[in-house]
């Protein structure tokens, strides 16, 4: 196995394209796990943490643009307000010292249902920043996963960034693992309230083959809050429509079952996620916590 370890970013696209199969490695913490344990033996390592740009974030007008390294951490420590979602998964993920070695770029690159960014990611409305020595391509999160452990990357690209639209209103996650923590997740759910754009998102995360959104949920809870004047008057959502809407998630699940869990139980499971995540939001949302309420 050879190791590239190229100093600029430049560098780093020059080597992809040179050795297309080559696995880029950051954190390192899925990557070494399954080398530690000859699920995968590449014929290249890129080592990209030399490159210091990836490993810091700054605003872009509405967005953040999160560089591919930027750890959990700090995500925890710097972005809790424009990214409040993203935040709160952040502190699911593994322990310490994962989540100071681990980035929101890895878990894309890796690309498994279960990872902890993408229902956040899929709940704000994120875009994958992906270049290679052709050119930059801009992926809409949702547009980036392909099937299990599989992205839209082409052999040649890396990602340099996610940008992520700052929160306008509240988002929530939540999360079913087997223990309390250090869990890869039975099945995860981001939920954002959108007020500017008068639109919901959802992200659901290990309960189906790629992360997916609940879109039939988010247009029946936009629709609901719309037509019943919600957005301005921050009533209450009637209870038949709270249920309304979990059901809607959990008809977008595709589960399988497995050591962690059952198909059953995760459609289950991911609409109980839905009805106290709503109603996490809605409260935030009536009590002014986020932004301003539509006036």
């Amino acid at each position: 196995m050879d190791f590239l370890r190229p100093a600029a970013w430049e560098e780093a696209l020059a080597a992809k394209a040179a050795h297309p199969t080559a696995v880029p490695i950051a954190g390192g913490t899925d990557v070494m796990v399954e080398i530690n344990f000859d699920h995968r033996r590449p014929a290249h390592l890129l080592d990209l943490t030399r490159i210091g740009e990836l490993h810091e974030w700054d605003e872009d007008g509405p967005d953040i643009r999160l560089g591919a390294a930027v750890p959990y951490a700090r995500i925890l420590d710097e972005l809790r307000t424009p990214l409040p979602g993203l935040a709160l998964a952040a502190h699911t993920v593994g322990s310490p010292q994962i989540r100071n070695r681990g980035s929101v770029g890895g878990n894309l690159g890796a690309a498994s249902p279960a990872g902890d960014s993408h229902p956040p990611l899929l709940a704000a409305g994120a875009v994958v920043e992906a270049e290679s020595v052709r050119g930059t391509r801009l992926i809409p999160v949702e547009e980036f996963y392909t099937g299990v452990k599989r992205n839209a990357l082409a052999p040649d690209e890396l990602i340099r960034a996610v940008r992520v639209r700052k929160a306008t209103g509240p988002q929530q996650f939540s999360k079913v693992g087997t223990r309390n923590a250090m869990v890869i997740a039975v099945c995860a759910l981001g939920i954002a309230l959108h007020p500017d754009s008068r639109t919901v998102r959802t992200g659901i995360g290990s309960a189906a083959p790629t992360p997916v959104r609940a879109r039939a949920a988010e247009d029946f809870l936009a629709s609901v809050l719309d037509e019943d004047g919600l957005w301005e008057s921050g009533r209450p959502i009637a209870p038949s429509a709270v249920r309304q809407f979990a059901e809607l998630c959990s008809g977008a699940c595709n589960p399988i079952d497995d050591v962690r869990g059952s198909a059953r139980y995760r459609r289950h499971a991911v609409g109980v996620m839905a009805r106290r995540t709503l109603g996490w939001v809605w409260q935030t949302y009536t009590r002014g916590e986020g932004e301003a309420r539509c006036a």
